[in-house]
C-alpha cells in the first residue's frame, strides 16, 4: 500500500502532508503499541503490546483467555497507536481497522520468525496451524486489516489521514 496522505488543515499548522514512507518507517521501527479493543457493554480496553507492522497490517497475538481475545470474539473492530510522549517532536499515528485470524503453519511461521527478529529470544514462537507456542500458553495470532491511517506530526502540527 503506498496511500496518498490528505492533510486536514482544521488541525494542521503543516502544509504538506506527512508522507507515508515516515509513517509506516515508524509503524515499522516502533517495539511498543497500543491496542484498544471494545468490550461487550460498550467499554473500552487499552493495552501495550508488541507486534510487527508487515504486508501494510498490524500483527499481534494474544492468548484465548485474556481480555483481548474475549473482546475481539465481541467485536473485530480494534485501533492501534504508537507515539511520542513529546507534544512538540516526533510523530503520532493511529491505525484503525477489523482484525482476523492469522492461521496456517507456513503463514504462522513466517509470523513468528518476523517477530523472532524484531524481539529476540523473548518473543521465540513455535506454532502449529492455528497458534503461537501451541504446547505451551497458546496464542492466537490476529491481523489487522486497516480502513484509515492517522498521523499526527508535531513540529509543524499537522494530522494526515491516509485509507488504503
Amino acid at each position: 500500500m503506498t496511500p496518498t496522505g490528505t492533510l486536514d488543515a482544521r488541525f494542521s499548522e503543516a502544509t504538506a502532508p506527512t508522507p507515508w514512507p515516515e509513517v509506516e518507517a515508524a509503524l515499522t521501527a516502533a517495539t511498543l503499541y497500543r491496542l484498544v479493543t471494545v468490550r461487550a457493554d460498550g467499554r473500552p480496553h487499552v493495552t501495550p503490546l508488541v507486534g510487527l507492522w508487515t504486508d501494510d497490517g498490524f500483527v499481534f497475538c494474544t492468548g484465548p483467555g485474556e481480555q483481548k481475545a474475549h473482546n475481539l470474539a465481541h467485536s473485530p473492530h480494534v485501533a492501534v497507536t504508537i507515539g511520542s510522549p513529546e507534544w512538540d517532536s516526533g510523530l503520532d499515528v493511529v491505525v484503525e481497522g477489523v482484525v482476523v485470524r492469522a492461521t496456517g503453519e507456513p503463514e504462522l511461521r513466517r509470523l513468528a520468525d518476523g517477530f523472532r527478529a524484531k524481539y529476540g529470544d523473548a518473543w521465540d514462537f513455535e506454532n502449529d496451524d492455528e497458534s503461537f507456542d501451541p504446547h505451551g500458553q497458546r496464542a492466537l495470532v490476529y491481523r489487522v486489516v486497516v480502513d484509515k491511517v492517522l498521523a499526527f506530526a508535531k513540529s509543524p502540527h499537522g494530522q494526515t489521514r491516509f485509507r488504503p
